[in-house]
């Protein structure tokens, strides 16, 4: 996401270096079967509207005043050892409270990033650590988002930057860790998500042949400031339909809302949030 780890202007640049063309793929982007039978599952909680990503949670008091109406949900970085930002507010009180105000929240995870990836990051997978870090990563990421109240059924948004997709080997082994990342996820009940570029991280996944254990929810950055999930849709129609898409369209985005001001990144969202309780 735009400022968690890199700026905004180094974040283009990679984007440029993944490779600015879109490529549309073919196929139904579905999650495969859950380990758990559907009548297990709790049922979906699904959020249409604008939403807003940030690195650092808000404050209570300015999530209380930015409740104007003109967002309904906000991103939250639950947890990753690629977590660019210290989150001081981000607690199970404040998660309960501002569910309590009418917020939806999107939680995301900043796990292992690819070998081919340029700049340094905490932790990065190999073809040889892929499938080991992305269930280590996973269950990791159930565990803090738990611990915030988010309950079983809740999506995890796996984060992946980006990254040169041409490099085979490179790509081969971010599919291995989303699997590996995305099939734990499910065995404990949570939805699979992802955030990824659409020159790059994003393309991989929608444009894989091979969809088993891939994430049934994409969030897509593309930032082309139009706020919708359907009319800049890159890949085929019948892709992450029914409520299975988000799509980052603005980044550093500095904005008052109830007297308060923020930098935030914008998104346009028809996918599921976080079930709290």
């Amino acid at each position: 996401m735009a400022g968690h780890r890199q700026s905004k202007k180094r974040r283009h640049l990679a984007w440029a270096v993944a490779g600015a063309a879109v490529v549309a793929g073919a196929g139904v982007a579905a999650q495969t079967s859950m380990a758990a039978t559907t009548a297990t599952w709790p049922a979906q909680k699904t959020y249409t509207g604008r939403a807003f990503d940030t690195c650092t949670a808000p404050s209570l008091s300015a999530m209380k005043a930015w409740h104007t109406g003109f967002y309904g949900a906000a991103a939250v970085y639950v947890g990753g050892r690629n977590r660019g930002c210290a989150q001081p507010n981000l607690t199970a009180s404040w998660v309960k409270s501002v569910n309590s105000l009418g917020w939806k929240l999107i939680p995301i995870y900043v796990g292992a990033q690819p070998p081919c990836q340029t700049g340094s990051s905490p932790e990065k997978l190999t073809a040889a650590t892929a499938s080991s870090l992305g269930a280590r990563d996973a269950a990791d990421a159930v565990a803090k988002a738990s611990a915030l109240g988010m309950k079983a059924g809740s999506p995890i948004y796996l984060d992946m930057e980006p990254y040169t997709v041409t490099d085979k080997a490179c790509n081969n082994a971010v599919l291995t860790y989303v699997r590996s990342f995305t099939k734990t996820l499910r065995a404990k009940t949570y939805r699979g998500g992802y955030y990824g570029f659409t020159s790059s991280s994003a393309k991989a996944v929608a444009t894989a042949a091979e969809r088993t254990d891939l994430p049934g929810n994409l969030w897509y950055a593309l930032w082309d400031k139009k706020n919708t999930t359907t009319a800049d849709w890159p890949w085929g129609a019948s892709q992450y339909t029914d409520h299975s898409r988000g799509h980052q369209y603005l980044v550093n985005s500095k904005e008052t809302h109830g007297g308060v001001t923020l930098t935030v990144d914008r998104d346009a969202w028809d996918a599921p949030v976080a079930i709290i309780g």
